[in-house]
């Protein structure tokens, strides 16, 4: 069986999670720990606890219980005092807070529940902020100062953490025993990069022998890659990464015009493929339709209404189960 982890966070570490728990991998998904914004960030801020947000929703991907456990996971109050809050991050702070400092416990515990088909782990089980150097000269210091930051128009020149984080050493065996390592989809700086930024997870990803799988984002973000190609979005990643993706997955499909129009009042737009400019010996590309063309339903994740496309579960799985096969 192929040793298959996944590094990210987000909907669309949740998308590709949601469609590989169907075939036959063991499955790690390595998760970042720096979201600052919405129920996770009011959580945290209360309590002290680790963002349960990127956690509750692998756990909920991986999740082969009935369908009612995992809406209650991901259910979120619209009103009362616990208004904006979802349940799953409640349950999750609630089980830190008696478990503490046993985080591998919280996360047994909720697997249990959900019957998870592989493992969540947090890259890191340190309490540290994203933070972000743009060429103007300004600097964000929390992650969800920078995925609203949607008036930048000037680059970010560095992503770091403070303070700087040690890795989880969990994250750092599922790396090291891995056969296929997959980032993306997902925002870059605020889902994948802060991954990278962990002590110890630049340095497994350049020793592990798997192969690395990138996909590629279907749009742009304002703020953070406006007007990003795909090769932008690759060379990005590997500055952090300090090593060479071997494999990109790309979307061949046009999206939809009231779509395309929709994040262009955004400031938003298709991400172009230029990954041909990749010799073969450089980069082995995959093309499909990988378009989700029941773009306006919210499936069972925490979408936010713009969000409106996204990859297809289960085409996305059946493009990465014939590279990996």
């Amino acid at each position: 069986m192929k040793n298959v982890t996944v590094i990210g966070g987000g909907t669309g570490t949740f998308v590709v999670l949601s469609g590989l728990k169907k075939y036959d991998y063991s499955l790690s998904a390595v998760v970042t720990s720096m979201d600052s914004g919405g129920s996770t960030g009011r959580l945290r801020d209360q309590y002290g606890v680790l963002p349960p947000g990127d956690v509750r929703q692998c756990l909920v991907a991986l999740s082969e219980a009935s369908d009612l456990w995992r809406k209650l996971f991901l259910y979120r109050f619209e009103q009362g005092d616990f208004k904006g809050h979802n349940f799953g991050n409640i349950f999750l702070t609630a089980l830190e807070k008696i478990t503490a400092p046993n985080y591998q416990k919280v996360i047994d515990t909720a697997s249990y529940i959900l019957h998870t088909k592989g493992k969540v782990i947090p890259v890191t089980l340190d309490r540290v902020h994203l933070c972000a150097e743009y060429a103007d000269g300004e600097t964000l210091m929390s992650e969800d100062l920078i995925d609203s930051a949607f008036h930048k128009e000037s680059l970010i020149k560095r992503a770091f953490l403070k303070p700087q984080a040690v890795s989880n050493p969990s994250a750092v065996e599922a790396i090291m025993t891995a056969d296929y390592i997959i980032l993306g989809p997902g925002d870059l700086y605020t889902s994948i990069i802060p991954n990278l930024l962990v002590d110890g997870i630049c340095e497994a990803l350049s020793k592990t022998k798997a192969k690395i799988i990138f996909n590629i984002n279907l749009m742009t973000k304002r703020g953070q890659t406006a007007h990003f190609s795909a090769t932008q979005h690759l060379l990005e990643l590997e500055k952090y990464m300090k090593r060479t993706i071997d494999i990109a997955v790309v979307n061949n499909k046009t999206i939809s015009k009231e779509i395309r129009n929709y994040y262009l009042k955004y400031g938003e737009n298709e991400v172009k493929d230029d990954l041909d400019l990749f010799s073969e010996h450089r980069l082995n590309i995959f093309r499909a339709d990988l378009v989700d063309r029941s773009a306006h339903a919210t499936a069972l994740s925490d979408v936010i209404i713009r969000s409106l496309q996204r990859h297809d579960p289960e085409k996305l799985a059946k493009v990465l189960s014939s590279v990996i096969q």
